[in-house]
Formats: structure tokens, sequence, C-alpha cells
């Protein structure tokens, strides 16, 4: 009897995980997700929420408390892995992209470490899970680029246009689906990861602030949006804040400047281009608007960019669909030199993905509000942010 060489025992060693995994994605993509609401992530964290001498006098409830969320990630998070597997895997069209089987195999890694590690019932364990979350954290940051190549080749395997592609609803929503679940995702990981490094800011509870200022934010978002425009364009136009400048109420302050940099660079693009660097620019005006009535927090973003064609409005929505030099996307996409960059940093190449107003408006919906965009052709465009009041009540989230 011949005994196996060592490679072929590692063969049937991976072969035999991988068909655990394949049966284990399966048993917890059918189990339900738990939602999570703003309040209880902000009722669990307020631990490190305290100011930082408070918090050291409490290291052990502190400890307990990321046990307690560590426990809680290790049961969710496979869950939510194995939906997105699924997702991915039942559709055919996906399975002929490399880069969307290259984000689910990503996903596939992710779960069966999290489904291999112990559950981290002490300070130890939960130290450990940390930091395999982190680098996961880190090898799902370039899955929002990867995912836009993928539809990239799934547009060229169907031959069609941008105009074509955008009108393909099955697969717009699967890529909207993904965006979605990726947002609940991160912002678990990220959530957790933040508490284990309190702030010296009270105000800050992980990811979330408590008094978030949509003026503050929108001051900052101003001077790297117009960095942009006059690094592309040469000039940018002046953009003024109206209405509640004094308002601060909890959300995740990221969210809100993700936001409003796409508005911002899509309005400010607009007028540029409409206007000419070298005359006069009309400027931007941002309103907030709230009350003591008011269901939500809005935040407009009003320009002159000469608007949007009716015919295009239901498109504005869809994945790869863009208004800017077609040569931009093609040259991003079509080599690897475009994707050596993470999800959202500053210098990445979104503006020209078409990937900016659906994402946006999936960060607005993530906490139950919504991004709208109102144009009226041949003058400008309203866009705008709905924020719900989310700090005090229960309302559930993906």
């Amino acid at each position: 009897m011949k005994f196996m060489t060592n490679t072929t025992a590692r063969f049937i060693k991976r072969l035999f995980h991988s068909i655990q995994v394949e049966k284990e994605v399966q048993l917890f993509g059918n189990k339900k997700q738990t939602p999570v609401s703003m309040k209880s992530l902000i009722e669990t964290g307020n631990v490190s929420g305290k100011l930082p001498e408070i918090a050291e006098d409490n290291s052990e409830e502190m400890t307990k408390m990321l046990v307690q969320v560590a426990c809680f990630l290790h049961r969710e998070l496979p869950i939510r892995l194995a939906h997105r597997i699924i997702r991915l895997e039942e559709s055919a069209t996906f399975t002929k992209s490399d880069s969307i089987q290259n984000v689910c195999k990503w996903y596939k890694q992710s779960f069966s470490q999290i489904r291999s590690f112990p559950i981290p019932v002490d300070s130890e364990k939960e130290a450990a899970f940390a930091k395999l979350l982190s680098s996961i954290n880190e090898r799902h940051s370039y899955s929002l680029i990867t995912m836009a190549k993928g539809a990239h080749e799934i547009r060229t395997l169907l031959c069609q246009d941008l105009d074509t592609f955008a009108d393909h609803h099955d697969i717009q929503r699967r890529i909207d689906d993904f965006y979605l679940s990726r947002i609940g995702i991160k912002m678990l990981i990220g959530q957790y990861l933040a508490l284990r490094t309190p702030s010296t800011d009270p105000d800050m509870i992980g990811l979330i602030s408590k008094r978030a200022s949509p003026c503050e934010i929108a001051q900052q978002v101003i001077a790297d949006a117009a960095y942009m425009c006059r690094r592309t364009h040469g000039d940018a136009p002046e953009v003024t804040i109206h209405g509640r400048t004094d308002l601060h109420f909890p959300y995740v302050s990221s969210h809100i400047s993700y936001m409003l940099l796409e508005l911002l660079k899509n309005s400010m693009r607009a007028t540029v281009e409409t206007h000419g660097a070298d005359n006069a620019l009309p400027p931007i005006r941002i309103v907030i608007a709230d009350g003591e009535d008011n269901e939500d927090v809005v935040i407009k973003v009003s320009d002159e960019g000469g608007g949007i064609k009716r015919s295009s409005m239901s498109r504005i929505w869809s994945y790869l669909y863009t208004t800017a030099d077609p040569k931009i996307l093609d040259s991003m996409l079509n080599t690897s030199d475009g994707f050596d960059t993470r999800d959202f940093d500053t210098s990445s190449p979104l503006a020209g993905l078409g990937y900016g107003l659906p994402i946006s408006r999936n960060y607005a919906r993530y906490f139950g509000g919504d991004l709208s965009v109102m144009s009226m052709e041949g003058y400008g465009t309203d866009s705008f942010i709905y924020l719900p009041r989310l700090g005090d009540k229960e309302t559930a989230v993906v």
C-alpha cells in the first residue's frame, strides 16, 4: 500500500475544508441576521464614551462590554457574510466575473476565519478576536473598487453601453444589496474596533458622535471638495451654509461627510462645466433644516450647474452610470493602477466611476433615511439628505 505524498494530503485537507465551509455557509445563510439600532450601539458602548479618567476606573466594566460585543459579532458576522456569499454565487451573471469571484473568496475566507475562532469569552480571546477583525477589515477595504471592476466586466460580457447597463435592474439591485449589506458589516466591525480605543472626546462613542454637527462637517467637506475641483478644473465655486448651523444630534459623522462630499463634487463639477472656469461661478448653497417636531434632519445642496435631463434621472442611481468623461471610467477599470487605493480614500477615483450617488443613498438609507435629487434642466439641481433622529429611538437597521 502506497502512502499519500505530503502534497496529496494537503490537497485532500484543503478540499475537505472547502466542502465544510460550503456546508456552513448554507447553514448560516438560512439564519436571520440581528437588526441593530443606533440607540443600542450608543448604549452598549457608553462606557468608552466616558471621560478617560472615569473609563480607567471602570476597566472591568469596559472589558465586560468589549467581550459582550465580541461575542455578538462572533455569532452575527458569519450570518451576514454567508448571506452575501450566497447572493453573489446564486447569480449566473456574477459568477462570470473574476473580480466579483475574488470578492466572494474574501468573504469566504473571512467567514471561515471567524467560524474557526473560539468564542471570545475572556479578555485574552477578545483581544485576539479584535486583531482578527482588524485584518478582515483591511482585507475588505478594497472591495468597493473590485466590485466596480466586476460590474464593468459584466457590462463588457453583455456588450452593453452605460445606458443599457443602467437599465439592467436585476444586476443593479444585486449590486445595491451588496453595498448596503457591506455598510452594515463595516459599521459593526468599525464600531467595535473604535470602542477598543476610547476617544478623548466625551461626545464620541466608537464611530458615533453624540453631537454631530452638520455645519462643522460641511465646512471640512467644502474644503476637500474645493481642493479636488481646483485640481481637476482650475477653479471651484463658493459654497455657503444656511439654516440650523447650530444643530447637533447623534449620528455617524463619517457617513454625513461621505454623502456631502459626493453631492458637492457633483455640484462643483456641474457648475464649473456649465459656466466655465474663467467666468463668474454662481455659489452652491447648503441648507440645514430641523425643528423640535421634525422627523428628520434635512440637508439640501443646491446648485446652478445646468441640471439633469429628465430622461436621465432614473439612471443616476445606477452603478457605473456617469456623466463624466468615459475615458476616465475606462482608464480606471481597464488598468491595475486605478485599484491601488482603499475605498473612500480622498484621492480615490470614485468621481468617474458612477458610484457616488447610489452608495451615498445607501449610507442615508442604512439608518432609515434617504437621499433624493430634484433637477431643473437648464438651471440646476437640488439634492436632499434625510437623516432620522435616531439617538433616542429603537429604530432597527439592517
